[in-house]
This record gives C-alpha cells, sequence and structure tokens, in this order.
C-alpha cells in the first residue's frame, strides 16, 4: 500500500512539474501582444506632392500620450522641410494598403537622446508605456517597426530578443584623433542605454521596444546615437542594436505636458 501511495504522490509531481515547464515555455499569447503593439504602431514619413508620388518613408514611431503625440528618434525628424512647396511631415497608420495618413508637428525634442515628440492632427490607438526602472541583462523583449520601408504598402515586421546589457551610450577614444564633439559631449553626461540581442535594421529607427508579455514600452530602437558616440571609433561598427530606455520618453512627454 505505502508503495502504491509513493508511485501516487510521484507521478503527481512529474506531471505537475511538467505542466509548469511547459506553460513556462509556451509562447501562444505573443501574437497577441504583437497584433495590439502593431495598432499603435506607425510609419513617419515626409508628404512632398510636388516632388513625390507618395509619402517618403523615413523611419518608425509609436503613438503615446493618450493617442496624441507620436514618438520617434529626433534625427528620423530633422531634415528641414522645404518652405517654398507643400511639404509635410506625416504618420502613417495601418496596415498592408489600408493606410490613413494624418499631419504631425514636431514640437519637442531631446536630440542628447535622439528623441522627438510629433502632435498629431487627431488621436491614434496609444501604446502603454512601462514604468522608467531601468531592466535587467537577459529581459525579454521584441520590437515592431518598418525596417524596408513602405513600397508595396505598410507591412510591420517584429523581432525578439533580450537584453544583453546595460552600457553607457558613449565609450572613450583610444586616440585623441578619434574624438568628436558629440562624442566629447556625451563623456560628460552618459546615459544607460540597453544592448540588445536582436538585429535592428535602418527603417526601425524609433521602433518601440516592449515587453513580450505585457506589450508595455520600455524603449526605442536607435540605430544612430550609437554610430556617431558609442561606436564611430571602431572601423568596423558591431552591428548591434541598441534602445533608449523609456524614462526619457516619459521625461519629454512631461515637458509636452507641462507646456500645455
Amino acid at each position: 500500500m505505502k508503495n502504491i501511495v509513493r508511485l501516487l504522490l510521484f507521478s503527481f509531481a512529474v506531471l505537475t512539474t511538467s505542466g509548469f515547464y511547459c506553460n513556462a515555455n509556451d509562447n501562444s499569447f505573443f501574437p497577441d501582444v504583437v497584433k495590439e503593439v502593431t495598432k499603435g504602431t506607425v510609419a513617419i514619413a515626409i508628404n512632398a506632392p510636388i516632388k513625390h508620388t507618395a509619402p517618403r518613408i523615413l523611419g518608425t514611431g509609436f503613438v503615446v500620450g493618450e493617442g496624441k503625440y507620436v514618438v520617434t528618434n529626433y534625427h528620423v525628424v530633422s531634415e528641414p522641410l522645404d518652405p517654398t512647396i507643400v511639404e509635410d511631415y506625416v504618420v502613417l497608420s495601418g496596415e498592408g494598403k489600408k493606410v490613413k495618413m494624418l499631419k504631425g508637428t514636431v514640437e519637442y525634442i531631446d536630440p542628447q537622446h535622439d528623441i522627438a515628440l510629433i502632435v498629431l492632427s487627431e488621436p491614434l490607438t496609444p501604446l502603454v508605456l512601462a514604468d522608467e526602472s531601468l531592466l535587467p541583462a537577459g529581459t525579454e523583449i521584441a520590437f515592431t517597426g518598418f525596417p524596408i520601408g513602405a513600397i508595396l504598402g505598410l507591412f510591420p515586421a517584429t523581432h525578439r530578443g533580450y537584453i544583453s546589457a546595460l552600457t553607457p551610450d558613449a565609450i572613450p577614444a583610444k586616440n585623441s584623433d578619434q574624438l568628436t564633439l558629440e562624442m566629447m559631449k556625451r563623456l560628460l553626461d552618459t546615459s544607460k542605454i540597453y544592448q540588445l540581442d536582436a538585429t535592428a535594421y535602418p527603417g526601425n529607427s524609433g521602433s518601440p521596444v516592449y515587453d513580450i508579455h505585457s506589450g508595455k514600452v520600455v524603449g526605442i530602437i536607435n540605430k544612430v546615437i550609437v554610430k556617431d558616440t558609442k561606436e564611430s571609433a571602431l572601423s568596423t561598427p558591431s552591428g548591434i542594436s541598441y534602445a533608449i530606455p523609456v524614462m526619457f520618453i516619459q521625461q519629454l512627454i512631461s515637458r509636452a505636458e507641462g507646456k500645455q
């Protein structure tokens, strides 16, 4: 009788452990998370009907602040608009050929962290921002954006990986002749950014980086800030992807809200 009880207890333990393992590795939730994040992920473009038959895609952005703002990288919207023709920054929302185009105005910027806030002409579905805490290395993340532009329509691509390190956004150069003015400024006031074990491409600049379980945004993809500072002294840039933590987005939104 004792042997039977032991066998039953052992079987129960195995089944319980196996069930926990399966649930812990169940990724069936992830497509739903991506679907929700995609609703608030947009393409940033310049619309100039006189020069182009369709808006020229510059990068990616995502909706925040109850739907009235879009966050992207500052370098994505730093190109001066031509005042002699009808030329505007626009936000493209939707998927495939069903795309909604909204005019946007770049009103708030943080050049140090390469972030810009675009004010929309009408609200869109916003993403939820995580709190300002820095996440540890090993945290699973994903990002969604438009790495190939939108030649055939808007088709967002999602990449998944994890945070591989928290690293300064600038490193000292080996020689004085490798120092740039931008690098010298950053060495005086460095910030911790995320190094990612996931590949981002140029069109991904401005993509939301989010928690794979909740979909909350924890950062924003950035390619230029690191090329101009952290890796500018390297003869062969690493191609590693980086993200600016959400705390700097929160600060820019707070600044915008304070001005209204």
